[in-house]
């Protein structure tokens, strides 16, 4: 199966490249800047562009048979709104149509959508005010979701919450109700997650949230 990635580069991106090709996918990925890319694979192509520019996005979608998108504005941002991922996810979407590639994978965060009453009252509370970063990250994430559900593509959308690098530990869980839900995931065990979401349409057309 071969798979293009979005966002590869990151803390996220970077360890769904590194599980995708650990099980065999070859993998396609688009960055601004090859030098920043850790894996090496004779199963991996690295292409140098803009997610913003359609023939670019197009030469990356050639061929494949799904997409992850794990595009971030990098980090906590600067707080400021921002409209990055909707409209990159909006042109990826438009050309997966055309190019006739119906598997999308979409990174979000828990507080999107119907989630946000998953998160600890004081954190709704204060986020106007002492969380301007992560609501402008939502309210973004939140342009983005309802496209993806109303594309027409078989989708996923995998919010995360917070994603730690370190080893992995070994279990996940991924919820539709916040039920058991903690509120941090190591970047090896959200990888795995994603990934497998490839092969298991356990999930198709929902929005799990998945944490340790």
């Amino acid at each position: 199966m071969k798979v293009a990635i979005l966002g590869a580069t990151g803390i996220v991106g970077s360890a769904i490249t590194k599980e995708a090709l650990s099980q065999g996918y070859e993998v396609t990925i688009l960055t601004r800047d090859a030098k920043r890319v850790k894996e090496t694979s004779s199963r991996l192509t690295v292409i140098e562009g803009s997610v913003t520019d359609r023939a670019t996005v197009r030469k990356v979608l050639e061929g494949q048979d799904a997409v992850i998108q794990s595009l971030g504005i990098g980090g906590k941002g600067d707080g400021k709104p921002t409209t990055f991922v909707s409209e990159a996810n909006k042109l990826i979407m438009e050309e997966m149509k055309r190019m006739k590639v119906r598997r999308l994978l979409a990174i979000s965060v828990i507080g999107a959508g119907d989630s946000w009453k998953f998160l600890p009252w004081i954190y709704r509370k204060l986020m106007p005010i002492m969380m301007k970063w992560f609501k402008a990250i939502i309210d973004d994430k939140n342009r983005m979701e309802p496209m993806i559900e109303r594309s027409g593509l078989d989708w996923t959308i995998v919010r995360c919450t917070t994603v730690k690098e370190g080893p992995a530990k070994g279990n996940v869980k991924a919820s539709l109700d916040g039920k058991g839900i903690k509120y941090s995931i190591t970047a090896p065990d959200m990888a795995k997650f994603v990934v497998s979401q490839l092969s298991d349409n356990r999930f198709m057309f929902k929005t799990p949230v998945i944490s340790n």
